[in-house]
Protein backbone atom coordinates (compact mmCIF):
# COMPACT_ATOMS: atom_id res chain seq x y z
CA UNK A 1 0.00 0.00 0.00
CA UNK A 2 1.15 3.55 -0.70
CA UNK A 3 1.11 6.65 1.51
CA UNK A 4 -2.19 7.87 0.04
CA UNK A 5 -3.84 4.61 1.11
CA UNK A 6 -2.54 4.97 4.67
CA UNK A 7 -3.74 8.58 4.87
CA UNK A 8 -7.21 7.59 3.64
CA UNK A 9 -7.61 4.91 6.30
CA UNK A 10 -6.16 7.08 9.09
CA UNK A 11 -8.41 9.99 8.09
CA UNK A 12 -11.47 7.78 8.26
CA UNK A 13 -10.34 6.44 11.63
CA UNK A 14 -9.92 9.97 13.05
CA UNK A 15 -13.41 10.94 11.86
CA UNK A 16 -14.88 7.75 13.34
CA UNK A 17 -13.24 8.49 16.71
CA UNK A 18 -14.64 12.02 16.60
CA UNK A 19 -18.10 10.60 15.88
CA UNK A 20 -17.93 8.21 18.84
CA UNK A 21 -16.67 11.01 21.10
CA UNK A 22 -19.58 13.27 20.12
CA UNK A 23 -22.02 10.47 20.88
CA UNK A 24 -20.51 9.80 24.29
CA UNK A 25 -20.27 13.41 25.47
CA UNK A 26 -20.27 16.88 23.95
CA UNK A 27 -17.95 18.09 26.72
CA UNK A 28 -14.93 16.08 25.55
CA UNK A 29 -12.63 17.94 23.15
CA UNK A 30 -12.52 15.80 20.03
CA UNK A 31 -8.82 16.56 19.43
CA UNK A 32 -7.95 15.33 22.92
CA UNK A 33 -10.10 12.22 22.45
CA UNK A 34 -8.43 11.43 19.11
CA UNK A 35 -4.94 11.91 20.58
CA UNK A 36 -5.67 9.78 23.64
CA UNK A 37 -7.24 7.00 21.58
CA UNK A 38 -4.34 6.84 19.12
CA UNK A 39 -1.76 6.93 21.93
CA UNK A 40 -3.49 4.07 23.78
CA UNK A 41 -3.67 2.15 20.51
CA UNK A 42 0.08 2.68 20.05
CA UNK A 43 0.74 1.37 23.57
CA UNK A 44 -1.40 -1.69 22.87
CA UNK A 45 0.46 -2.40 19.63
CA UNK A 46 3.82 -2.01 21.37
CA UNK A 47 2.65 -4.27 24.21
CA UNK A 48 1.47 -6.97 21.82
CA UNK A 49 4.77 -6.75 19.96
CA UNK A 50 6.72 -7.06 23.21
CA UNK A 51 4.76 -10.23 24.03
CA UNK A 52 5.32 -11.53 20.48
CA UNK A 53 1.58 -11.53 19.76
CA UNK A 54 0.46 -10.60 16.23
CA UNK A 55 3.59 -8.40 15.72
CA UNK A 56 1.49 -5.54 14.39
CA UNK A 57 3.82 -3.01 15.98
CA UNK A 58 6.41 -3.51 13.21
CA UNK A 59 3.76 -2.87 10.57
CA UNK A 60 2.49 0.26 12.36
CA UNK A 61 6.02 1.63 12.80
CA UNK A 62 6.76 1.16 9.09
CA UNK A 63 3.53 2.99 8.21
CA UNK A 64 4.45 5.96 10.42
CA UNK A 65 7.96 6.06 8.95
CA UNK A 66 6.58 6.06 5.40
CA UNK A 67 4.14 8.86 6.14
CA UNK A 68 7.06 11.00 7.42
CA UNK A 69 5.26 13.07 10.06
CA UNK A 70 7.73 15.96 9.74
CA UNK A 71 7.26 16.47 6.00
CA UNK A 72 3.53 15.77 6.16
CA UNK A 73 3.07 18.60 8.68
CA UNK A 74 5.77 21.18 7.93
CA UNK A 75 5.63 20.88 4.13
CA UNK A 76 1.98 19.90 3.79
CA UNK A 77 -1.08 20.50 5.95
CA UNK A 78 0.50 23.22 8.12
CA UNK A 79 -0.48 25.85 5.55
CA UNK A 80 -4.15 24.80 5.64
CA UNK A 81 -4.30 24.68 9.45
CA UNK A 82 -2.67 28.08 9.99
CA UNK A 83 -4.73 29.75 7.26
CA UNK A 84 -7.97 28.31 8.66
CA UNK A 85 -7.00 29.37 12.18
CA UNK A 86 -6.08 32.90 11.12
CA UNK A 87 -9.47 33.35 9.41
CA UNK A 88 -11.07 33.46 12.87
CA UNK A 89 -8.82 36.21 14.23
CA UNK A 90 -10.71 39.47 14.82
CA UNK A 91 -8.36 42.29 13.83
CA UNK A 92 -10.00 45.02 15.98
CA UNK A 93 -9.55 42.88 19.10
CA UNK A 94 -6.03 41.96 18.03
CA UNK A 95 -5.06 45.62 17.71
CA UNK A 96 -5.95 46.21 21.36
CA UNK A 97 -3.56 43.39 22.31
CA UNK A 98 -0.73 44.22 19.91
CA UNK A 99 1.91 44.89 22.59
CA UNK A 100 0.99 41.81 24.59
CA UNK A 101 1.10 39.56 21.51
CA UNK A 102 4.38 41.09 20.31
CA UNK A 103 6.09 40.68 23.68
CA UNK A 104 4.87 37.08 24.01
CA UNK A 105 5.87 36.12 20.46
CA UNK A 106 9.31 37.75 20.59
CA UNK A 107 10.56 38.14 24.16
CA UNK A 108 8.83 35.21 25.84
CA UNK A 109 9.80 32.68 23.16
CA UNK A 110 13.47 33.68 23.23
CA UNK A 111 13.58 33.93 27.03
CA UNK A 112 11.93 30.55 27.49
CA UNK A 113 14.46 28.97 25.13
CA UNK A 114 17.47 30.06 27.16
CA UNK A 115 15.80 29.46 30.53
CA UNK A 116 14.92 25.87 29.62
CA UNK A 117 18.41 25.29 28.22
CA UNK A 118 20.18 26.70 31.29
CA UNK A 119 18.01 24.96 33.87
CA UNK A 120 18.06 21.62 32.07
CA UNK A 121 21.85 21.86 31.65
CA UNK A 122 22.45 22.31 35.38
CA UNK A 123 19.93 19.62 36.35
CA UNK A 124 21.50 17.12 33.97
CA UNK A 125 24.91 17.74 35.48
CA UNK A 126 23.50 17.49 39.00
CA UNK A 127 22.19 13.99 38.32
CA UNK A 128 25.36 12.91 36.50
CA UNK A 129 24.16 12.91 32.88
CA UNK A 130 26.34 15.79 31.65
CA UNK A 131 24.33 16.86 28.59
CA UNK A 132 26.16 19.40 26.42
CA UNK A 133 24.66 22.89 26.59
CA UNK A 134 24.14 23.08 22.82
CA UNK A 135 21.75 20.11 22.97
CA UNK A 136 19.92 21.64 25.93
CA UNK A 137 19.58 24.81 23.86
CA UNK A 138 18.30 22.79 20.93
CA UNK A 139 15.58 21.29 23.12
CA UNK A 140 14.69 24.72 24.51
CA UNK A 141 14.35 26.16 21.00
CA UNK A 142 12.01 23.46 19.70
CA UNK A 143 9.79 23.24 22.80
CA UNK A 144 9.42 26.96 23.64
CA UNK A 145 7.13 28.13 20.80
CA UNK A 146 3.49 27.40 21.58
CA UNK A 147 1.83 25.37 18.86
CA UNK A 148 -0.88 27.36 17.02
CA UNK A 149 -2.57 24.16 15.87
CA UNK A 150 -2.93 22.72 19.37
CA UNK A 151 -3.88 26.09 20.87
CA UNK A 152 -6.50 26.98 18.27
CA UNK A 153 -7.98 23.48 18.33
CA UNK A 154 -8.54 23.51 22.09
CA UNK A 155 -8.56 27.07 23.46
CA UNK A 156 -10.93 28.67 20.98
CA UNK A 157 -13.71 26.18 21.80
CA UNK A 158 -13.69 27.13 25.49
CA UNK A 159 -15.04 30.65 24.81
CA UNK A 160 -12.61 32.47 27.06
CA UNK A 161 -12.88 36.27 27.46
CA UNK A 162 -12.10 37.79 24.07
CA UNK A 163 -8.99 39.72 25.03
CA UNK A 164 -7.52 36.84 26.98
CA UNK A 165 -8.28 34.40 24.19
CA UNK A 166 -6.68 36.73 21.65
CA UNK A 167 -3.45 36.85 23.67
CA UNK A 168 -3.17 33.07 23.64
CA UNK A 169 -4.21 32.61 20.02
CA UNK A 170 -2.28 35.61 18.68
CA UNK A 171 0.95 34.56 20.36
CA UNK A 172 0.71 31.00 19.09
CA UNK A 173 0.17 32.19 15.51
CA UNK A 174 3.02 34.70 15.45
CA UNK A 175 5.78 33.05 17.49
CA UNK A 176 6.63 30.62 14.69
CA UNK A 177 9.04 33.08 13.08
CA UNK A 178 11.07 33.59 16.26
CA UNK A 179 11.03 29.90 17.13
CA UNK A 180 12.14 28.92 13.63
CA UNK A 181 15.04 31.40 13.64
CA UNK A 182 16.29 30.18 17.03
CA UNK A 183 15.90 26.49 16.17
CA UNK A 184 17.55 26.87 12.75
CA UNK A 185 20.48 28.78 14.24
CA UNK A 186 21.06 26.31 17.09
CA UNK A 187 20.65 23.39 14.67
CA UNK A 188 23.37 24.81 12.41
CA UNK A 189 25.74 25.24 15.35
CA UNK A 190 25.03 21.77 16.76
CA UNK A 191 25.22 19.71 13.57
CA UNK A 192 26.75 21.83 10.81
CA UNK A 193 29.69 23.35 12.67
CA UNK A 194 28.63 26.94 12.09
CA UNK A 195 29.38 29.75 14.53
CA UNK A 196 26.41 31.96 15.46
CA UNK A 197 26.86 35.62 14.54
CA UNK A 198 24.62 38.62 15.05
CA UNK A 199 24.69 39.33 11.32
CA UNK A 200 23.75 35.77 10.43
CA UNK A 201 20.89 35.62 12.92
CA UNK A 202 19.59 39.03 11.83
CA UNK A 203 19.72 38.06 8.17
CA UNK A 204 17.90 34.79 8.87
CA UNK A 205 15.23 36.61 10.86
CA UNK A 206 14.69 39.24 8.13
CA UNK A 207 14.49 36.58 5.45
CA UNK A 208 12.20 34.18 7.27
CA UNK A 209 9.98 36.38 9.44
CA UNK A 210 9.80 39.73 7.63
CA UNK A 211 9.89 38.05 4.23
CA UNK A 212 7.07 35.74 5.25
CA UNK A 213 4.91 38.64 6.46
CA UNK A 214 5.48 40.64 3.24
CA UNK A 215 4.76 37.62 1.06
CA UNK A 216 1.59 36.97 3.04
CA UNK A 217 0.46 40.54 2.38
CA UNK A 218 1.11 40.15 -1.34
CA UNK A 219 -0.81 36.90 -1.81
CA UNK A 220 -3.58 38.21 0.46
CA UNK A 221 -4.06 41.29 -1.72
CA UNK A 222 -3.97 39.23 -4.93
CA UNK A 223 -6.50 36.75 -3.57
CA UNK A 224 -8.76 39.58 -2.37
CA UNK A 225 -8.99 41.24 -5.80
CA UNK A 226 -9.47 37.93 -7.59
CA UNK A 227 -12.31 36.96 -5.25
CA UNK A 228 -13.86 40.43 -5.57
CA UNK A 229 -13.76 40.14 -9.37
CA UNK A 230 -16.14 37.16 -9.53
CA UNK A 231 -19.70 36.47 -8.39
CA UNK A 232 -19.39 32.70 -8.81
CA UNK A 233 -19.91 31.35 -5.29
CA UNK A 234 -17.94 28.15 -5.91
CA UNK A 235 -15.05 30.00 -7.53
CA UNK A 236 -14.86 32.46 -4.64
CA UNK A 237 -14.18 29.64 -2.20
CA UNK A 238 -11.89 27.76 -4.57
CA UNK A 239 -9.72 30.86 -4.94
CA UNK A 240 -9.04 30.81 -1.19
CA UNK A 241 -7.64 27.29 -1.60
CA UNK A 242 -4.81 28.67 -3.74
CA UNK A 243 -3.35 30.42 -0.68
CA UNK A 244 -2.50 27.39 1.54
CA UNK A 245 -1.57 25.32 -1.53
CA UNK A 246 0.44 27.26 -4.13
CA UNK A 247 0.98 30.21 -1.80
CA UNK A 248 2.41 28.09 1.03
CA UNK A 249 4.66 26.07 -1.30
CA UNK A 250 5.92 29.21 -3.04
CA UNK A 251 6.81 30.80 0.31
CA UNK A 252 8.87 27.74 1.24
CA UNK A 253 10.60 27.76 -2.16
CA UNK A 254 11.49 31.42 -1.64
CA UNK A 255 12.92 30.49 1.80
CA UNK A 256 10.56 32.79 3.66
CA UNK A 257 8.26 31.72 6.48
CA UNK A 258 5.31 29.95 4.93
CA UNK A 259 3.70 29.79 8.36
CA UNK A 260 3.72 33.57 8.81
CA UNK A 261 2.55 34.04 5.22
CA UNK A 262 -0.50 31.90 5.93
CA UNK A 263 -1.27 33.76 9.15
CA UNK A 264 -1.05 37.19 7.54
CA UNK A 265 -3.05 36.25 4.43
CA UNK A 266 -5.62 34.45 6.60
CA UNK A 267 -6.15 37.53 8.75
CA UNK A 268 -6.56 39.64 5.60
CA UNK A 269 -9.09 37.30 4.01
CA UNK A 270 -10.97 36.85 7.30
CA UNK A 271 -11.21 40.54 8.15
CA UNK A 272 -11.26 42.21 4.73
CA UNK A 273 -12.34 39.88 1.94
CA UNK A 274 -14.96 38.08 4.03
CA UNK A 275 -16.93 41.34 4.40
CA UNK A 276 -16.25 43.05 1.06
CA UNK A 277 -15.18 40.42 -1.46
CA UNK A 278 -17.66 37.58 -1.02
CA UNK A 279 -21.22 37.71 -2.22
CA UNK A 280 -23.61 38.11 0.69
CA UNK A 281 -25.17 34.65 0.40
CA UNK A 282 -21.76 32.96 0.13
CA UNK A 283 -20.29 34.11 3.47
CA UNK A 284 -21.94 31.26 5.34
CA UNK A 285 -20.67 28.71 2.81
CA UNK A 286 -17.15 30.15 3.08
CA UNK A 287 -17.16 29.93 6.88
CA UNK A 288 -18.60 26.43 6.88
CA UNK A 289 -16.14 25.18 4.25
CA UNK A 290 -13.04 26.26 6.18
CA UNK A 291 -14.48 25.04 9.47
CA UNK A 292 -14.82 21.57 7.93
CA UNK A 293 -11.29 21.69 6.48
CA UNK A 294 -9.91 22.75 9.86
CA UNK A 295 -11.87 20.07 11.72
CA UNK A 296 -10.86 17.30 9.32
CA UNK A 297 -7.13 18.08 9.23
CA UNK A 298 -6.98 18.63 12.99
CA UNK A 299 -8.51 15.21 13.55
CA UNK A 300 -5.93 13.59 11.29
CA UNK A 301 -3.02 15.53 12.79
CA UNK A 302 -3.89 14.71 16.40
CA UNK A 303 -4.33 11.06 15.45
CA UNK A 304 -0.79 11.09 14.02
CA UNK A 305 0.53 12.81 17.15
CA UNK A 306 -0.74 9.91 19.23
CA UNK A 307 0.64 7.35 16.78
CA UNK A 308 4.04 9.11 16.83
CA UNK A 309 4.59 7.18 20.06
CA UNK A 310 5.55 4.28 17.80
CA UNK A 311 8.62 6.27 16.70
CA UNK A 312 9.86 6.84 20.26
CA UNK A 313 12.56 4.59 21.71
CA UNK A 314 12.12 4.27 25.48
CA UNK A 315 15.00 4.00 27.93
CA UNK A 316 15.53 4.62 31.61
CA UNK A 317 17.55 7.77 30.94
CA UNK A 318 15.02 9.13 28.46
CA UNK A 319 12.05 8.53 30.77
CA UNK A 320 13.80 10.15 33.73
CA UNK A 321 14.79 13.24 31.73
CA UNK A 322 11.27 13.43 30.26
CA UNK A 323 9.78 13.54 33.75
CA UNK A 324 12.16 16.40 34.58
CA UNK A 325 11.45 18.22 31.29
CA UNK A 326 7.73 18.73 31.98
CA UNK A 327 8.00 20.90 35.15
CA UNK A 328 11.09 22.65 33.73
CA UNK A 329 9.13 23.73 30.63
CA UNK A 330 6.16 24.90 32.71
CA UNK A 331 8.33 26.89 35.13
CA UNK A 332 10.29 28.58 32.35
CA UNK A 333 7.07 29.30 30.46
CA UNK A 334 5.65 31.05 33.52
CA UNK A 335 8.79 33.15 34.09
CA UNK A 336 9.00 34.15 30.41
CA UNK A 337 5.37 35.33 30.49
CA UNK A 338 5.56 36.92 33.95
CA UNK A 339 8.44 39.27 33.05
CA UNK A 340 6.76 41.23 30.19
CA UNK A 341 3.45 41.41 32.06
CA UNK A 342 5.20 43.05 35.01
CA UNK A 343 6.03 45.89 32.62
CA UNK A 344 2.76 45.95 30.68
CA UNK A 345 0.76 45.69 33.91
CA UNK A 346 1.87 49.19 34.93
CA UNK A 347 -0.42 50.74 32.33
CA UNK A 348 -3.05 48.03 31.88
CA UNK A 349 -5.34 46.02 34.12
CA UNK A 350 -5.52 42.32 33.24
CA UNK A 351 -7.78 39.48 34.19
CA UNK A 352 -6.35 37.93 37.41
CA UNK A 353 -6.12 34.55 35.64
CA UNK A 354 -4.16 35.88 32.66
CA UNK A 355 -0.73 34.58 33.68
CA UNK A 356 -2.07 31.21 34.74
CA UNK A 357 -3.98 30.68 31.50
CA UNK A 358 -1.08 31.90 29.35
CA UNK A 359 1.20 29.46 31.18
CA UNK A 360 -1.12 26.45 31.33
CA UNK A 361 -2.65 27.25 27.93
CA UNK A 362 0.72 27.54 26.20
CA UNK A 363 0.24 24.16 24.54
CA UNK A 364 2.85 22.27 22.55
CA UNK A 365 1.93 19.95 19.71
CA UNK A 366 2.81 18.73 16.24
CA UNK A 367 5.25 21.51 15.38
CA UNK A 368 7.56 20.64 18.27
CA UNK A 369 7.41 16.96 17.31
CA UNK A 370 8.19 17.77 13.69
CA UNK A 371 11.27 19.78 14.70
CA UNK A 372 12.43 16.99 17.01
CA UNK A 373 12.04 14.44 14.21
CA UNK A 374 14.22 16.62 11.95
CA UNK A 375 17.25 16.11 14.24
CA UNK A 376 19.85 13.74 12.69
CA UNK A 377 19.93 10.21 14.08
CA UNK A 378 23.70 9.66 13.99
CA UNK A 379 24.87 11.87 16.86
CA UNK A 380 25.65 10.59 20.38
CA UNK A 381 25.38 12.94 23.38
CA UNK A 382 27.99 11.52 25.73
CA UNK A 383 29.10 8.33 27.39
CA UNK A 384 27.28 9.40 30.58
CA UNK A 385 23.95 8.69 28.87
CA UNK A 386 24.89 6.68 25.82
CA UNK A 387 21.74 7.77 23.98
CA UNK A 388 21.37 9.09 20.49
CA UNK A 389 20.57 12.82 20.63
CA UNK A 390 17.66 12.27 18.22
CA UNK A 391 16.11 9.62 20.44
CA UNK A 392 16.63 11.60 23.65
CA UNK A 393 15.16 14.88 22.40
CA UNK A 394 12.29 13.04 20.70
CA UNK A 395 11.19 11.23 23.86
CA UNK A 396 11.45 14.44 25.93
CA UNK A 397 9.53 16.41 23.30
CA UNK A 398 6.86 13.74 23.00
CA UNK A 399 6.40 13.64 26.77
CA UNK A 400 5.95 17.41 27.00
CA UNK A 401 3.58 17.43 24.02
CA UNK A 402 1.38 14.65 25.39
CA UNK A 403 1.28 16.22 28.85
CA UNK A 404 0.38 19.51 27.19
CA UNK A 405 -2.48 18.09 25.15
CA UNK A 406 -3.88 15.45 27.52
CA UNK A 407 -3.35 17.13 30.91
CA UNK A 408 -3.19 20.86 30.26
CA UNK A 409 -5.77 20.68 27.48
CA UNK A 410 -8.29 18.83 29.64
CA UNK A 411 -7.86 20.91 32.81
CA UNK A 412 -7.62 24.45 31.46
CA UNK A 413 -11.40 24.73 31.18
CA UNK A 414 -11.65 25.30 34.96
CA UNK A 415 -9.28 28.28 34.70
CA UNK A 416 -11.22 29.69 31.76
CA UNK A 417 -14.48 29.49 33.75
CA UNK A 418 -12.88 31.36 36.65
CA UNK A 419 -11.54 33.99 34.27
CA UNK A 420 -15.07 34.47 32.89
CA UNK A 421 -16.42 34.91 36.40
CA UNK A 422 -13.69 37.44 37.19
CA UNK A 423 -14.55 39.35 34.01
CA UNK A 424 -18.26 39.41 34.86
CA UNK A 425 -17.57 40.59 38.42
CA UNK A 426 -15.29 43.31 37.08
CA UNK A 427 -17.91 44.50 34.60
CA UNK A 428 -20.59 44.46 37.26
CA UNK A 429 -18.42 46.49 39.57
CA UNK A 430 -17.72 49.04 36.81
CA UNK A 431 -21.41 49.33 36.02
CA UNK A 432 -22.31 49.83 39.69
CA UNK A 433 -19.53 52.37 40.07
CA UNK A 434 -20.89 54.39 37.13
CA UNK A 435 -24.41 54.41 38.59
CA UNK A 436 -23.13 55.69 41.92
CA UNK A 437 -21.34 58.52 40.15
Amino acid sequence: MNIYTYICFLSSLSIFIGFITAKISDRIQYTIAVTATSMVSSLVLLGLGYLNWFNLDDVAIKVMQQIDFKSFLLDGILGFLLFAGALGIKLPVMKTQKWEITSLALFSTATSTFLIAGLFYFISYAIGFNIDFIYCLLFGSLISPTDPIAVLAIIKNLKAPRKLSMKVEGESLFNDGVGLVIFTTVFAVAFEGQSPTITGVAQLFLTEAIGGILFGLIIGVIAHFLISATDDSSLEILLTLTIPTAGFITANLLHVSGALSMVVSGIMIGNWTRHTGFSEHNKHNFNHFWEMIDHFLNSLLFLLIGLALLLVNFSYQGILLSIIAIPVCLLCRYISVWIPFQVLGRKNIYNPYTLRILTWGGLRGGLSLAMALSIPRDNIISQHIGMNIHELLLIMTYSVVMFSILIQGTTIEAMVKKSKEATMISRGYVGLHKKKN
